[in-house]
């Protein structure tokens, strides 16, 4: 009766207005418990391994491989503050992308580490203004249905699947070994995914630590064969103050400059779908405001991470899943995840280990983390229809991206050098592929049906 009497005296006394409730992500909750979590986050995201790739690729040394994971976290670290803390207000951790690897490869090894560096810059501070603008909910709207978004997740995957496994058979050294390597390295990954996600609650940390427990036996195993080195570890100092362009000045050249804006935009299809994902997970609706004030903390976080050196970064879906499972819906553990990770990224010693872990340890665990993402990409399309016209937008862009991956290097030593920056990512020619297919082809009444949880038929506007 109480409450009910509350009620009628504020309708009575209006014009008062009923106190707005507070959002889930601005729950108060304990420094030590936003710590605690927010590690959490940091142990889900893996966010070592696309430095680890892209230095691969870019033939780095083992102690400048070191330092771009170094800056790579703190680059990751600065963009989580930024983000949870006043651009979107969500809980969306920043980690770096895996889309552009190839293509910033590319870069690095025709135009040297500075053009690479160089190349990040204007295409952040275009997603920034576009956001600032107000342009980019518009564009959310019209251009990025789930259809497409999913595509360019599952794209990403298996873009990035021929990159792995050809990295293990062409590793230095006895092929039969590698192989076993990668195989009992990607094995244990497996396992520990599945225990993780059979387990009860206590032992939940396996799934969590399942990367870092991959590549740790894996290099453990690779040492009996005399594959780890670990004498940079010595050197390297316990604690060091970030560096600014530590891989040289950037430059600016056109053609570099031109593939990455279409490489951010294809980052900004993938981040769309986590921002959704995490949206839906602390009950947030994603209106233009939150979409647009996402699209200024991206191009920030990708500004500020390009004077590190870091690759572009993107919202992490895995941070969703956390999310979930510990139904802690605030904003403070992902800053605090941020805190810890430009803390870690401050640690020239951790960073050395990581560095030392073998490339066909790293390239075994990279081969399933592939899996994950398109299998990731295929949940965000799993309710559209495969109708005709649906089956060619999703089938298509997958073809198109692996005829970029698997073009003969002969054949790409004789394109144009913007051909070859954008056909070195079969990422990038599979989303726009995707983009352009959803576009230009028409779309019928059938073609928009989805199946809802509940089994019920919905028509979604796009």
């Amino acid at each position: 009766m109480e409450s009910v009497q509350s009620e009628v005296k504020v309708t009575e006394m209006e014009p008062k207005k009923k106190e707005k409730e507070p959002s889930p992500n601005d729950e108060k909750i304990s420094v030590s418990k936003s710590v605690f979590v927010g590690f959490q986050h940091v142990l889900a995201m893996d966010l070592f391994i696309p430095p680890i790739i892209l230095a691969g690729l870019l033939s780095l040394t083992v102690g400048d491989t070191a330092l771009l994971i170094q800056m790579t976290f703190i680059a990751c670290g600065l963009a989580t503050l930024i983000q949870a803390g006043f651009a979107m207000k969500l809980p969306v951790m920043q980690g770096p992308s895996f889309v552009p690897l190839t293509a910033l490869a590319a870069i690095g090894t025709t135009s040297g580490l500075g053009a690479m560096i160089g190349s990040l810059i204007p295409g952040a501070i275009l997603i920034a203004l576009i956001g600032r603008l107000k342009l980019f909910s518009k564009v959310v709207k019209k251009f990025i249905p789930p259809i497409v978004a999913g595509t360019v997740i599952v794209v990403v995957g298996i873009s990035l699947m021929p990159s792995a496994i050809s990295s293990v058979y062409n590793a230095p050294g006895n092929a039969n070994v590698n192989i076993m390597i990668a195989f009992i390295s990607a094995s244990i990954l497996i396992g520990c995914m599945y225990l993780g996600e059979k387990a009860t609650k206590r032992f939940r940390f396996v799934k969590l630590a399942s990367v870092i427990m991959a590549l740790g036996i894996g290099t453990i195993i690779a040492s009996f064969y005399g594959l780890v080195d670990f004498s940079s570890v010595k050197d390297s100092s316990w604690f060091a103050l970030p560096s600014i362009f530590a891989f040289g000045m950037p430059t600016f050249e056109l053609d570099a400059v031109l593939i990455m804006i279409a490489i951010y935009m294809i980052i900004v299809i993938e981040t769309t779908g986590t921002w959704f994902t995490v949206g839906e997970v602390t009950d947030q609706k994603l209106d233009d405001k939150r979409l647009n004030g996402g699209a200024v903390g991206e191009g920030l976080g990708c500004f500020a991470g390009s004077f590190f050196g870091g690759t572009p970064v993107t919202g992490y879906s895995s941070n969703a899943g956390i999310i979930a499972v510990t139904g802690i819906k605030s904003r403070r553990p992902i800053i605090a995840g941020g805190a810890i990770l430009v803390i870690l990224g401050m640690m020239p010693k951790l960073t050395s280990i990581i560095a030392s872990v073998p490339g066909v340890v790293i390239s075994g665990v990279f081969a399933v983390l592939c899996v994950v993402i398109m299998m990731n990409g295929l949940k965000v399309i799993k309710n559209e229809p495969f109708t005709e016209r649906n089956m060619i937008v999703i089938g298509v862009p997958i073809m198109l991206a692996l005829f970029a991956a698997l073009i003969p290097q002969e054949v790409m030593s004789e394109l144009p050098t913007l051909a070859t920056y954008f056909v070195a990512s079969g990422t990038a020619v599979g989303a726009i592929g995707a983009l352009l297919l959803n576009v230009l082809l028409p779309e019928k009444l059938e073609d928009k049906k989805t199946v809802t949880a509940k089994g019920e038929i919905e028509y979604a506007t796009r």
